[in-house]
């Protein structure tokens, strides 16, 4: 019998993927069949969970989703004509949703299992780490510098600079931290490459610690994602048992070693320097800059801060080199985004590809439209503080500049579907709730304006004559200029965002004349 490969991924699981695998033990047994089960990390092609994977003479045949019913049938067709199987999907490299995709961050996924260090190995692992070493510390930021990597969490703001900043300080203790608190909506390429892939995320970390002259670091992960911690601590484990990490990580000759460190689901650790707090044992809190984290961030020292796609990023740099990143993306935007799909959507999933394809071809071409199979309406890119992005703005590239030209942005690269059912008035109220009850209250727009911001739009919404709609749309626009320019962090500058967004493009849902909501 040919292997067997099945996700461990969470999602997968959640969708019955551990009773399918316990099916197929038993049928195993009962049929006396020796059959050799794994599990891998996930594709990230969700729709299809449980997605079965085969070994076949032609590659890895698909089967999904499968569930534990299944297995026998599955089992039967396995000894005979497989591909006959009402849910044969082909080969799983030849499906067009992951044929079309440019993986370089996730090339391993739904191929390796996540805690298997010869996996990792026999797929390019590590090869950057000893490039990097062989380079030195100077040759390894510049290429970071180079590859025109910019920071994956939101702010895209330049990978490098922060490096040689960190790098170019007076020599003391240094730290790095990987902020993998992601907590924006229909998100999860942080968790699902920290479950999957995690010797990826401790490879780019000891890279930038032993480039910039930090000897330890930490991985800040959200208390809702406990396979991830699991899986890292383990991982953590087996590489510092293998030497690349410690005393003299990867045989550098210098000392680095990490650890994950658990928040409390606040979503205002988020922020860089509110995390940093929070790590610290503090309440977090965000910090007024200056002084910038890479001066005086973790303890008061200087600490280099990156989210988990970041840091992922920094291998394949190294072993490939900057030219072959940057050849991928468009403008100042370089190398692959994984965008993740979700809400209202037929074909949820993760979807890497440069920069610079549409936002149509993400939702409708890879998305396939609506699960709803209604009209599309919107779709919110960027998280719970993103822009409604109505279908007439869809054919806008996917870079930071473009979507931040329309009053957009990409953040961590979520989009969220939604139909023509939405109330977007109802979701404007909700993301001044948002960030009414997860903000911090160091600054008065944010910890003020965001809770009369939800009395404003109450008011909008009671108001018994276009003449007082019209009062308080204004209030609210003015509002939300408050917001956007005033609060000390993006928590409550970027409310002003889905308010602003939902407002301009879809004043119906607010009781107001289009020609009104755009004045």
């Amino acid at each position: 019998m040919p292997s067997l490969y099945l996700p461990c991924d969470s999602l997968a699981r959640a969708v019955g993927a551990d009773e399918v695998a316990k099916a197929i033990a038993t049928q195993a047994e009962q049929r006396q069949l020796p059959l050799q089960l794994q599990r891998t990390s996930s594709r990230g092609l969700y729709w299809l969970e449980p997605l079965l994977e085969v070994d076949t003479p032609d590659g890895r045949l698909g089967f999904g989703p499968v569930g534990a019913a299944d297995v026998p049938a599955l089992l039967d067709a396995l000894q005979g004509d497989a591909a006959s199987h009402p849910l044969a999907l082909g080969r799983v490299e030849d499906l067009p949703y992951l044929k079309n995709q440019q993986r370089l961050l996730f090339a391993r996924a739904g191929i390796t299992r996540p805690l298997s260090l010869a996996d990792y190995r026999a797929h390019g692992g590590f090869e950057g780490l000893t490039r990097s070493i062989a380079l030195g510390g100077e040759q390894t930021v510049a290429a970071v510098l180079d590859s025109g990597l910019r920071g994956r969490g939101g702010a895209a703001f330049p990978a490098g600079i922060k490096w040689r900043t960190v790098r170019d300080t007076p020599p003391q203790q240094k730290y790095v931290v990987c902020n993998a608190d992601e907590g924006d909506s229909g998100t999860f390429a942080d968790r699902m490459l920290m479950e999957g892939d995690p010797f990826l995320l401790i490879e780019g970390m000891a890279i930038a610690g032993l480039a910039v002259g930090a000897s330890y670091g930490y991985i800040y992960v959200r208390s809702e994602y406990p396979q991830a911690v699991a899986t890292l601590r383990e991982a953590l484990d087996i590489a510092r048992d293998a030497g690349y990490l410690g005393a003299n990580a990867g045989g550098s000759g210098q000392a680095f070693d990490m650890e994950v460190r658990v928040g409390a689901g606040a979503y205002i650790c988020g922020e860089e320097t509110a995390l940093l707090d929070s790590l610290e044992g503090k309440r977090g809190i965000v910090r007024a800059k200056p002084p910038i984290p890479a001066l005086q961030g973790l303890f008061g020292q200087p600490t280099l801060v990156h989210n988990v796609l970041t840091l992922a990023s920094v291998p394949l740099i190294l072993a490939k080199g900057a030219p072959f990143y940057r050849d991928y993306g468009m403008g100042r935007s370089l190398g692959t985004m994984p965008f993740q799909l979700a809400g209202n959507v037929r074909h949820g999933g993760l979807v890497e590809r440069a920069f610079g394809l549409t936002l149509r071809e993400l939702v409708e071409g890879y998305g396939g439209g609506t699960a709803s199979g209604r009209p599309l309406k919107a779709a919110q890119v960027g998280g719970p503080l993103g822009a409604w992005v109505p279908p007439s703005q869809f054919d806008t590239p996917l870079d930071y500049e473009a979507f931040a030209a329309m009053g957009a942005m990409l953040g961590h690269g979520g989009v969220v579907v939604a139909d023509d059912s939405l109330d977007l008035a109802r979701m404007a109220r909700f993301a001044l709730q948002f960030c009414a009850e997860e903000s911090c209250g160091k600054c008065t727009p944010c910890r003020i304006g965001s809770t009369r911001g939800v009395e404003v739009i109450d008011r909008l919404l009671a108001a018994p004559d276009q003449g007082r709609r019209d009062e308080q749309a204004l209030i609210l626009k003015d509002l939300c200029d408050t917001l956007q320019y005033g609060s000390l962090c993006a928590l409550g500058g970027m409310t002003s965002y889905p308010v602003a967004s939902a407002l301009k493009h879809f004043p119906a849902d607010f009781g107001l004349a289009p020609s009104e909501a755009e004045q």
